[in-house]
């Protein structure tokens, strides 16, 4: 992975314990992008991300930029199907 500093921390910050709520969906569309997904609009706030053999449909939160826990959880459930955890630090 490829991955420049902002968003490794990105990663990182997604597979948090206990889940954040203060991840912009901003910061994870340009995962996603970083990551080699391709990123669609749907209806309303929906928008269909495929990456590597997976797909999903997210709803960008609004008015908020924060994506909330539920689906912070469900992006994390997503990169981990399609192969994709932060590395582990090296001690």
């Amino acid at each position: 992975m490829g991955l420049n500093k902002k968003q490794t921390k990105t990663l990182k910050a997604i597979f948090d314990n206990p889940v954040r709520s203060d991840l912009a969906w901003s910061d994870i569309e340009k995962l996603f992008v970083a990551l080699g997904a391709e990123i669609t609009e749907g209806r309303g706030s929906r928008v269909r991300i495929a990456l590597e053999d997976m797909k999903a449909v997210f709803h960008r939160p609004h008015p908020q930029k924060e994506t909330d826990k539920g689906a912070l959880k469900s992006v994390r459930r997503f990169l981990t199907e399609a192969g994709f955890e932060p590395e582990e630090d090296k001690v």
